[in-house]
């Protein structure tokens, strides 16, 4: 019992300053601010994303779902994260295609209306990551169906990903302005 509690005691403790936390909350209204302008101008106020899991390890889905926690709170920004494809704008998914999983992502996204934006993210689904070769997964999500951007990471932090989806609707909006100078 006492070799356990040594054990224990002689961990060193890692704990974030009340700086560091201020400076990443500092990031986030920054970047939520200026996501906040762009889904009100692209998406008339909401951008709904479908998170689908094609048979990752877990680790982008817990980064995703931090981004509902309070802390980063993305509703308040215009994102919110939908249980069906149907009602969503966007697909992110996560991990390398499983076997069993292909079919079902497939599904996901015919289901998705257009123009759909498909999004893969973390290393796993951009090329198979780690898992790259075996005989369990189809690949990344690329070889499944067509990806229009990747946010790499091992697993990508919020902050990443916040970053990572203001410069895909930068991009997006880029689209239009161009699509509209053309006609």
């Amino acid at each position: 019992m006492v070799s356990i509690l040594n054990k224990i005691i002689s961990i060193p403790s890692v704990l974030s300053s009340s700086s560091d936390i201020l400076a990443e909350d500092a990031a986030v209204e920054a970047v939520g601010a200026d996501l906040h302008k762009k889904i009100g101008k692209l998406f008339s106020g909401s951008l709904a994303i479908r998170q689908v899991d094609a048979g990752s390890d877990n680790a982008c889905e817990n980064e995703l779902t931090a981004l509902s926690s309070g802390f980063y709170d993305v509703s308040r920004f215009g994102i919110s994260f939908v249980a069906s494809p149907r009602h969503a704008d966007m697909l992110m998914v996560t991990g390398p295609v499983s076997r069993n999983m292909a079919s079902a992502l497939k599904s996901a996204y015919e289901a998705t209306p257009d123009p759909k934006i498909i999004v893969a993210v973390g290393d796993d689904a951009i090329d198979g990551g780690i898992f790259k070769n075996s005989y369990a997964i189809c690949g990344g999500v690329g070889q499944v169906i067509p990806v229009d951007y990747t946010i790499a990471g091992d697993p990508p932090t919020p902050l990443a990903v916040l970053h990572a989806l203001l410069e895909i609707l930068e991009d997006l909006e880029g689209k239009q302005r161009l699509a509209r100078e053309a006609k």
